[in-house]
């Protein structure tokens, strides 16, 4: 999934929780779900852009040698 996708994804869910919180409070259980959803969302973010630096640090240091 490209960086674009996952954003547009996390953004849809943030709002899809805004929503829901708003309407049935923090501590319902849609809103739970939301949350832990977006959570899942934004660690899948972060360890494809730890990837993503962690190739990019490699090569780094195969080209520098």
């Amino acid at each position: 999934m490209s960086k674009y996708e996952m954003l547009r994804k996390i953004e849809q869910k943030r709002s899809e929780l805004i929503r829901v919180a708003s309407r049935n409070g923090l501590n319902s259980s849609l809103a739970i779900q939301y949350s832990q959803e977006l959570d899942a969302l934004l660690n899948q973010y972060d360890q494809q852009d730890l990837k993503k630096d962690r190739t990019l640090n490699a090569f780094q240091s195969i080209s520098s040698s």
